[in-house]
């Protein structure tokens, strides 16, 4: 698994690990809101602190948690060992297990997004106008080879980037989800290997 602040690329074993209802949430939780005690995300996630902290050891093993050295015993501070989890599909072609566990986690996270997406249509009547008008989803198609498609992720990517930090000491800034989904409109048609 190769790993920096920004990201870390999944590798077999650790897709196996993070594929977990309560694991994909904590690591989750804590790039949300920063790091956190066992317990205190046991409250937020509605679990046990004993299975949080089960589960936050079984995530550091892998390194996608990490324990901060703050804190002691049943009060230690664990923190997300970045900000984001990379991977490709092609990575797990030779192991079943890691193929079928990534295939769960993206619809776990499709699931949670749903969610999150549905709770802003619910709340957004009571935001101000510039934020109803611009927080939304759109939809279009392009057309492109794998490699252009590679391309535009990247340059999305990078315009994200640009956008990550930009908003800090802005009073009016506000803290805003992104996902990127591509896939192929004509799913029936896959290209010959």
């Amino acid at each position: 698994m190769s790993e920096s602040a920004d990201f870390i690329r999944l590798d077999a074993e650790s897709v196996k690990v993070l594929a977990h209802p309560l694991r994909s949430r904590l690591v989750g939780a804590l790039r949300l809101h920063g790091p956190s005690t066992a317990t205190a995300l046991a409250g937020e996630l509605g679990t046990n602190s004993g299975a949080t902290s089960y589960h936050l050891r079984k995530l550091a093993e892998v390194g996608l948690v990490i324990d901060t050295g703050e804190g002691d015993g049943k009060s230690r501070v664990w923190a997300a060992a970045s900000r984001s989890t990379r991977f490709e599909n092609s990575d797990f072609d030779e192991d079943e297990d890691a193929a079928t566990a990534m295939g769960w986690l993206e619809r776990d996270w499709l699931r949670h997004f749903t969610d999150k997406f549905g709770r802003w249509l619910d709340v957004r009547p009571s935001w101000p106008a510039p934020w109803r008008d611009r927080a939304g989803m759109n939809d279009d198609t392009v057309l492109v080879s794998a490699d252009q498609l590679r391309e535009l992720h990247e340059e999305i990517g990078a315009v994200i980037e640009r956008y990550r930090r930009v908003g800090q000491g802005n009073p009016d800034a506000k803290r805003i989800a992104t996902y990127l989904i591509f896939y192929p409109v004509d799913m029936d048609k896959a290209p010959r290997r």
